[in-house]
């Protein structure tokens, strides 16, 4: 059973909509890497987090870290290219990102990848998006956060200040240009008391 969410009081409805993409706000960072950042862009999220929450088929894994096999701290799903996502809104979303930024990206959006962090203990290491076509060229992350606010943090590979986005109850990030290759992010582990989320990383084919 999921951890109970607290629901936003600024997403006090159980009608699920997407919001124009127009008012998205874009960050240039450093080495051609950006980040766009828009708030409440899914209104109805909770709901959805509750429903993905109880129907998706979440999966563990392990992992082998420093000649240890390990439980990877968080819950996993993924959806490949023409495979059905675990809600319609969700599939509109993809289609909504794809047609906004078409001319950037050159490509549509393709595949889905969801993670389920359960409470703070739940993260994910430093990385970049580097399997495949994102380790040799520019490319487009857009993730989708419902449920409780989480940090995701940023910092550039060379070394240098890290760059902190709260994200939850349908917040939208599209990290974008370099930034899978000259930037890393992760969600850190937290003491704080904090409710469950799920974020939904859209990926054009190819990367993971």
């Amino acid at each position: 059973m999921s951890p109970h969410l607290q629901s936003s009081l600024f997403d006090q409805t159980d009608r699920l909509r997407l919001g124009s993409l127009d008012g998205i706000a874009r960050t240039e960072l450093d080495s051609g890497a950006w980040i766009d950042v828009l708030p409440g862009w899914l209104e109805g999220s909770d709901a959805l987090f509750e429903q993905l929450a109880t129907e998706v088929p979440w999966r563990a894994e392990r992992r082998t870290m420093y000649d240890q096999v390990v439980d990877v701290p968080r819950l996993l799903a993924f959806y490949g290219p023409g495979d059905p996502l675990p809600h319609p809104v969700l599939t509109r979303a993809r289609a909504s990102l794809s047609r906004h930024y078409a001319d950037e990206l050159g490509e549509p959006f393709t595949t889905a990848g969801l993670c389920h962090y359960r409470d703070g203990r739940d993260s994910v290491a430093w990385h970049g998006d580097r399997i495949g076509r994102g380790a040799r060229e520019d490319t487009m992350v857009a993730i989708l956060s419902l449920g409780a606010p989480r940090d995701l943090l940023l910092r550039p590979v060379r070394g240098g200040g890290a760059v902190r986005r709260p994200l939850g109850h349908g917040d939208l990030i599209v990290m974008g240009g370099s930034c899978q290759r000259t930037w890393e992010h992760a969600v850190p582990k937290t003491t704080r008391a904090t409710g469950p989320r799920i974020s939904v990383q859209f990926r054009p084919h190819g990367v993971r």
